[in-house]
């Protein structure tokens, strides 16, 4: 199966995820860890400082892969639409890909206590309840497009997430570690308010007796 660039950068995105998890749940003790082990091998001692540096840097390191992961789903929609390449599959893959992204970062964020759990399940089980609408549309022909407050929301998680991972860094360096929390809560907002939107909209196209 030949790959175009759009689903080579959509691949690309979900094989960040990964990466992003274990950078944002490795604990300092980790990384100090492996600086001890690899210092006792000196053709390793390379290694070692890259273990120091992750373990200074590792909020920021989280920060950069998210945001280029992120940068990715944008960029391929542009190129699969600039170079007339959509096909069947960047369809498939690309809002798995996004809701991979969006979710293990949640779900680690929560993990690390700068994100309140029952925040993340609202967040979560709006995107899970789209996504169920427009299947259960496209099954009999009706596309729901995406919404202006959708597109918002989505660019709100962005900022949210990424203010999120860099609590810490914002309390030590600018006494800001509030802001990631306060972003979210604009996200859970702006999630609410436009599944609002997409339930009537479902409901205007499908109507609540046919959506069995």
């Amino acid at each position: 199966m030949h790959l175009n660039v759009p689903n080579t950068l959509t691949l690309f995105r979900i094989f960040l995820v990964p990466l992003l998890v274990v950078v944002l749940l490795t604990p300092p003790w980790a990384t100090a860890w492996v600086k001890l082990q690899v210092q006792e091998t000196s053709s390793l001692h390379w290694l070692a400082d890259v273990a120091a540096w992750l373990s200074t840097w590792r909020e920021v390191v989280a920060v950069v892969i998210f945001l280029v992961a992120a940068a990715t789903d944008w960029l391929d929609g542009f190129l699969a639409r600039r170079r007339d390449e959509v096909t069947d599959l960047g369809k498939l893959l690309d809002p798995i890909a996004d809701k991979l992204l969006t979710v293990s970062a949640f779900i680690a964020l929560v993990e690390l206590g700068v994100a309140p759990a029952w925040m993340i399940v609202v967040i979560v089980g709006r995107e899970f309840a789209v996504s169920g609408m427009r299947s259960i549309a496209a099954t009999r022909g009706v596309v729901i497009p995406a919404s202006h407050w959708g597109k918002l929301k989505t660019v709100s998680q962005v900022v949210a997430i990424a203010l999120l991972i860099l609590t810490h860094e914002l309390e030590r360096w600018l006494r800001y570690g509030n802001l990631g929390k306060a972003a979210l809560w604009v996200v859970m907002i702006l999630a609410v308010y436009s599944m609002y939107q997409y339930s009537l909209n479902f409901v205007k196209r499908v109507g609540l007796g046919d959506a069995r």
